[in-house]
């Protein structure tokens, strides 16, 4: 199966359910008591909808299909990376609500704003409130925005989300000493080395030392097989990047490859 490939994503999937992994949101894993999470295997499913809203269907169908369950953040459309989307951004946020999944603000606010908290505030809520009208969203998960300087969790060290109904933000609000992050950031799953935000600095070197790093979707699979892989894993993907469309998938691979380039030098 072809690396990127729906395809090697359901088998995937399989894998992890038939190793004994449930396949949870990150709702999911904020309500679930501490104790019964840590008798269980999980995975929490995270996708972060940065273009191609039809790509992240295809995938929450996936999902759908074998009683899995993900977190899908969107972000605003007023970045215009939905622009020539086949599907409308509510038609997608319903569609995979459907499904049964869950729907959350991929934000990047302060990016967008130029660094102006109190703007940035007040153009969070308004598209916090924008994503509700079509689904009750419990949490949030910021986009990282590697061309800009500003880090959105910033916002944070002034106002509360809490105060606004969010229960949780991934990289604010998961224990990482005991679920393992893993990325397909830079169209592998150790992307980390060229990433600017969407890593965990903390850990990053500890799990690698553990041997818990694979380059391939391949590797992930066989370490599954061979219970190499924690009980507990946080499974991060940008579903643009998976597709059984060859053109699609070789476009995707060469635009990769070029900001690789790019976030290397920005990340250094």
């Amino acid at each position: 199966m072809r690396e990127f490939s729906l395809d090697i994503y359901r088998e995937l999937l399989e894998r992890l359910q038939t190793h004994g992994y449930v396949l949870i949101s990150y709702s999911d894993y904020l309500k679930t008591e501490r104790e019964q999470l840590s008798l269980q295997k999980f995975v929490i499913l995270r996708h972060d909808v940065d273009k191609k809203l039809r790509n992240s269907v295809r995938t929450a169908q996936i999902e759908h299909s074998i009683g899995a369950r993900a977190s899908y953040y969107f972000r605003t459309p007023e970045s215009g990376c939905y622009k020539g989307s086949s599907i409308s951004l509510p038609d997608a946020i319903r569609g995979i609500a459907t499904l049964g999944h869950e729907i959350g603000y991929h934000y990047e606010d302060m990016a967008l704003c130029n660094g102006d908290t109190e703007k940035t505030y007040s153009h969070f809520v308004t598209w916090l409130d924008y994503f509700r009208r079509y689904y009750a969203v419990e949490t949030i998960c910021m986009h990282g925005a590697p061309a800009s300087r500003y880090d959105g969790r910033d916002l944070w060290k002034k106002y509360d989300y809490k105060a606004l109904g969010i229960a949780g933000e991934p990289y604010l609000d998961t224990d990482f000493g005991d679920v393992l992050y893993l990325t397909d950031t830079g169209r592998c799953w150790d992307g980390y080395k060229v990433s600017v935000r969407d890593k965990i600095p903390q850990h990053q070197e500890e799990w690698t030392k553990k041997g818990w790093s694979w380059h391939t979707t391949k590797e992930l699979i066989r370490a599954v097989e061979e219970e190499q892989v924690p009980r507990h894993v946080m499974l991060t993907t940008h579903p643009q990047r998976w597709t059984n469309n060859q053109w699609e998938w070789t476009k995707e691979l060469l635009i990769q490859n070029v900001k690789n380039v790019i976030k290397r030098m920005i990340a250094k």
